[in-house]
């Protein structure tokens, strides 16, 4: 049986490094993307033209029956889902809690825990052995920000990954018997445009050299971690987190 992996935010960043190191590893990838068609495209071309299977599919995490459709034409396109890594996510501008409302708080919880939560249960529902599926594998993108905080920048993201370390642990406790392992990798600052979208393009430059390691990650370091965690050499792995994060 292929191994078929979805990456939800996959056309740029981590995403796109994750698409890239399945593709190279055999499995067939759906690239996700919200908003940024060009970049998902020019990923997929990539792929192809590297002989893999590649496909892009539109949706926004945040919406349910998006969702819902993105996962039909998956099913559609390349079979039943064996991988999920949900890795869309989200950041507001740099604010403290006095500065923030609803709306952002909202907006950030839509993407980065309702997402979450939706995807996975469409891929639990194709992957359970409950349901004639033949197990899988789910890698959940959280973040160092869950341990630390990120006070006086994003807390409303740190609780949003705080969030997506509860669902890891509880989820990979209620479908563990049905032959689907769920873990998480928890990046630290890494060299990405989140940073950018959240006002400070020079974050990681800044923070990194804070870390033990002396240096801000790279997106390829991340998907080396959870493309592991896909596979079977993790195969007696699940509830579990790799911290990618240069020792901070």
């Amino acid at each position: 049986m292929s191994e078929i992996v979805l990456v939800t935010g996959g056309g740029r960043g981590i995403g796109a490094e994750i698409c890239r190191l399945a593709a190279q590893q055999g499995y067939a990838v759906a690239i996700n993307y919200r908003s940024d068609e060009d970049s998902a495209q020019q990923l997929r071309e990539e792929l192809t033209t590297a002989g893999a299977t590649a496909i892009t599919l539109q949706a926004d995490v945040a919406r349910e029956p998006e969702v819902e459709a993105m996962f039909t034409a998956l099913d559609k396109q390349l079979g039943r889902l064996t991988a999920l890594v949900n890795n869309a996510g989200i950041v507001a501008p740099q604010a403290r809690l006095l500065d923030m409302d609803a709306a952002r708080i909202d907006r950030i919880m839509q993407t980065n825990v309702t997402g979450s939560f939706l995807c996975a249960r469409e891929a639990v529902r194709r992957m359970s052995t409950a349901t004639g599926g033949a197990g899988g594998s789910i890698v959940n993108v959280s973040s160092a920000a869950s341990r630390l905080g990120s006070p006086d920048e994003y807390i409303d993201y740190a609780a949003s990954k705080g969030a997506i370390d509860t669902l890891t642990i509880g989820l990979s406790k209620e479908v563990g018997a049905e032959g689907i392992r769920v873990n998480a990798v928890r990046p630290g600052v890494i060299y990405t445009d989140i940073h950018a979208s959240g006002g400070d393009p020079g974050r990681v430059d800044r923070i990194g050299p804070g870390a033990p390691l002396g240096r801000g990650g790279y997106p390829q370091e991340v998907a080396q971690a959870i493309v592991w965690l896909l596979s079977e050499q993790a195969s007696y792995t699940t509830g579990s987190f790799i911290e990618v994060s240069g020792g901070r």
